[in-house]
């Protein structure tokens, strides 16, 4: 029985599935958008956001900590100094998964994994805001109620 192991192995050692994301990760970071498989790009998110987190107060400790996971140099200079001012206002949430088919040699689901503030075609900033963030709906003073006549009397 698997009670509570919530990591997909994807069908490697631990030293190759480690190798792996840290290779996926060091590619996502260099190019800010990758296609990959569904399961290693879902893999990739738990992996990664964690280190953009630490990336974004930038000291000595923190880069030790995320080096220990990629393993290098210029990753860590491009999240550090590149990513991480970008996305120094999110409160996570950095990378974005979307489906791309499936692939032709052996059917498997592909998906495009890329960080959300380096996409300038579904960028909010052209959106306008009212300034208070929600996370939940909720009724907005815009709406105004609906009133019951009509114009065909």
């Amino acid at each position: 029985m698997r009670h509570g192991k919530k990591i997909n192995h994807l069908g490697r050692q631990k030293g190759h599935r480690k190798a792996l994301m840290k290779n996926l990760s060091c590619a996502i970071i260099e190019h800010k958008r990758i296609n990959t498989t569904l399961a290693k790009a879902k893999a990739l998110r738990v992996y990664l956001e964690p280190l953009v987190t630490k990336s974004k107060s930038n000291d000595t400790h923190n880069r030790r900590v995320v080096f220990s996971y990629l393993q290098d140099k210029e990753a860590i200079k491009e999240l550090f100094d590149v990513v991480a001012p970008r996305v120094a206002n999110r409160p996570g949430g950095y990378l974005r998964v979307i489906k791309t088919g499936f692939r032709q040699g052996d059917g498997a689901e592909t998906a495009m994994i890329e960080f959300v503030d380096f996409n300038d075609v579904y960028s909010t900033s052209g959106k306008t805001s009212s300034g208070r963030r929600r996370r939940r709906g909720g009724k907005s003073k815009a709406a105004a109620p609906v009133s019951n006549t009509s114009e065909e009397e």
